[in-house]
């Protein structure tokens, strides 16, 4: 929210405050400055501070709300607008015709007056320099009225020209009412857009004719034009909840529909009216000014808070002195005043030293109990004056083992090169497995996720658009599926990304990409650094058949027969979809599965270093293709004796010098002992014993 400070002078006196210090009172205060603009405008230089409000704070939207903030931060007399500080006779008329309705959900209060004679469209210099200052590109017509009243006040108008409103009814009075919207009608907006009309869609209506959707958008057919000569304006007090309902519906969010979802009430409305009108008096001082239609509901009795000062001492603790040395309380005297800068009425009990505070229409919505009374009286005095104490700790927590198996998971994938990432649990899937959420805030947040992937593929194509084309990422998170009406199951996942970017494995080598036995490698490196043994088998699981490749993809199982997640390569149609490498590959396991794995196992810390050297021997073979290597390793171990530590697959070839159906093998044996040096002829009767329980067992051929 931009704000000039040549316009905040008009209402409270800053010539005796310095820049930087107003700065860091609003920013101690709770709005923070995001940037200090200089902007030349007419010649003339303007600061103007782009300040960001609280959300709760729905009294602060507005230059009149900040420059309230800034009387209380600095302690100032708030002063009127020299524009607008004038008596009208239709103050009286306006209070005296707004009358106490029945109650309604929808609105707190409802007026619409009528502008004639309007001859002159000239618009004052001075408020076209605001608009500019404020960010907005002046229009040059009674619309920059609107806009300043909304940017000052802001409370939201609607305007509209009532003689096509006349033309339409085919009469020259007509009634304003608040009504549910007719099914299946459609209504052209000013933004040249048609809706569709349901019941839930709140409508102004004149003798049947629909002016605007309430709080949100006006009818292009009755709007505003530089030709209008006379005006309805309507302002009202709508509900947060029924503006938002009805944004959710149509799919549109104006600048008055955020005003009303903030959430707005009426205690300086009838002025925001007055000011309005009063605008137009100046270049149209014989304006015809009618009030057509008034209506406000039954206000709610004043909420009363009582304030303690033994809570005020025990909430804030003491205060340091001016030379930031010595500390005390605040006093009953210091609180009073703050609450006066405040405009806040009370009355004091100076014996028991308690404040029953009245909360002012203005802060309704967001002071509702003590505490919010207290958080106000430390951010006057300034939070940064209260003497900070840490808490003793009297014993230092011990992680439990969720955490200890999660530190060590981190730790291995970090080692292995990965970046941790985090995102949100609510997506935008289009898939018939997604949980959707019953009343979603916005489409890209309206279903619970049912996989972890499909978002770090989004994260990998954003970086790639950002020139990172080589970043590589695990996340935990939760996935849902099933029906929440009726049964649902939420998982803890552990997921990443991986590969697609190119790199040398040699200096002399040409920048490869990673291959999927390479990735493989990767992710078996990570599950032996946990001593978790895993079998890889072709996967069948259809949650992934559009996520990853269908010929390049494998499931992993623990040994206790458990299917522990995912492995493989990206979907070819995915990766072009999302402009990302086809050599990535993605993975996704049960976390739960693995902490049990993690806990049953015991994951040995330590181990005696061998004495003795190690000898390595390789066996070279041509064997059967329909024989996996894991049958052979299987066969290897049951027969290698004690001193088998390791087998390795270095190489498999398929070429016109190997049978067809046939592929040759290369692995590499390590031997070692723990008791003494092994000699090479003990080794070589291991090799060539195990050469002839595989020719006897798969019939393999050895090659030299």
């Amino acid at each position: 929210m931009y704000i000039s400070l040549d316009w905040i002078d008009e209402l409270v006196n800053l010539k005796t405050i310095k820049l930087e210090d107003l700065i860091d009172k609003l920013t101690l205060g709770g709005f923070e400055v995001e940037e200090i603009l200089e902007l030349e405008i007419n010649k003339q230089k303007r600061i103007v501070l782009d300040i960001s409000a609280t959300a709760n704070r729905a009294d602060s939207l507005s230059l009149k709300g900040i420059a309230k903030e800034i009387t209380s931060l600095i302690d100032k007399p708030f002063i009127n607008s020299q524009y607008t500080n004038q008596n009208f006779d239709y103050k009286n008329n306006i209070e005296k015709t707004l009358f106490n309705s029945e109650k309604s959900i929808n609105y707190s209060s409802f007026i619409a007056i009528t502008l004639e004679n309007l001859t002159d469209f000239t618009i004052p210099t001075w408020l076209t320099e605001k608009l500019l200052c404020s960010g907005v590109e002046p229009l040059n017509n009674f619309l920059d009225f609107q806009t300043y009243i909304l940017l000052e006040t802001g409370y939201p108008f609607e305007f509209y020209d009532l003689e096509k409103i006349q033309d339409n009814v085919k009469s020259k009075d007509f009634d304003l009412t608040l009504k549910p919207g007719k099914k299946n009608d459609t209504f052209l907006a000013s933004n040249d857009i048609n809706y569709n009309l349901t019941s839930d869609i709140l409508v102004v209506d004149a003798n049947g004719y629909p002016l605007s959707i309430a709080g949100i958008i006006s009818n292009k057919t009755i709007s505003y034009t530089n030709q209008t000569n006379s005006l309805l304006i309507e302002g009202s007090i709508f509900n947060s909840k029924k503006i938002r309902q009805q944004s959710r519906i149509i799919g549109l969010r104006t600048d008055r529909s955020a005003r009303y979802e903030k959430g707005l009430n009426n205690s300086y409305f009838t002025e925001a009216l007055l000011k309005l009108i009063a605008l137009f008096k100046i270049t149209n001082p014989k304006l015809i000014c009618k009030i057509h239609t008034t209506s406000e509901t039954i206000k709610p009795e004043p909420r009363k808070i009582i304030l303690k000062y033994e809570n005020i001492i025990e909430i804030l603790g003491p205060i340091l002195n001016s030379q930031k040395t010595t500390s005390k309380n605040l006093v009953p005297t210091q609180i009073t005043e703050y609450l006066n800068r405040l405009d806040f009425p009370f009355v004091f009990d100076d014996k028991q030293s308690i404040w029953t505070v009245e909360v002012p229409i203005a802060r309704i919505d967001d002071l509702e109990r003590e505490i919010d009374l207290i958080e106000e009286i430390g951010r006057l005095h300034g939070f940064n004056n209260f003497v900070t104490n840490l808490p003793n700790i009297d014993r230092i927590g011990t992680e439990d083992f969720s955490y200890q198996t999660r530190k060590k998971i981190t730790t291995c994938f970090l080692n292995e090169g990965f970046n941790e990432l985090i995102q949100y649990s609510l997506v935008n899937e289009q898939n018939t497995e997604s949980i959707k959420l019953v009343n979603p805030l916005i489409t890209d947040c309206s279903m619970l996720r049912t996989s972890l992937l499909p978002n770090l593929v989004k994260i990998i194509s954003e970086n790639v658009k950002q020139g990172n084309s080589s970043l590589e990422g695990f996340e935990y998170g939760h996935v849902f599926s099933g029906d929440i009406n009726s049964k649902y199951l939420e998982k803890e996942k552990i997921s990443g990304i991986f590969g697609g970017a190119k790199f040398k494995r040699e200096w002399n080598d040409k920048a490869k990409s990673l291959s999927w036995f390479e990735a493989k490698g990767k992710i078996e490196k990570i599950f032996k650094k946990l001593n978790v043994q895993i079998s890889w088998r072709i996967s069948n699981l259809e949650t992934y058949q559009h996520l990853l490749h269908p010929y390049r993809t494998a499931e992993l199982f623990l040994e206790s027969g458990f299917s522990l997640g995912i492995f493989g390569q990206i979907h070819p149609i995915l990766a072009k979809n999302n402009n990302v490498s086809t050599e990535l590959f993605l993975f996704e396991f049960d976390l739960e599965l693995l902490k049990d794995e993690l806990q049953r196992i015991k994951l040995p810390l330590y181990k005696q270093y061998p004495l003795y050297p190690k000898i390595t021997k390789d066996l070279s073979f041509i064997i059967t293709q329909d024989i996996t290597f894991d049958q052979i390793q299987t066969t290897i171990i049951n027969n290698g004796t004690k001193f088998l530590k390791n087998i390795e697959l270095l190489d498999e070839y398929r070429g016109n010098s190997i049978p067809k159906n046939k592929t040759s093998l290369c692995i590499q044996l390590t031997f070692q002992s723990m008791e003494k040096t092994l000699v090479t002829k003990e080794v070589e009767e291991i090799v060539s014993q195990l050469q002839l329980v595989l020719e006897k067992e798969y019939n393999i051929t050895s090659r030299i």
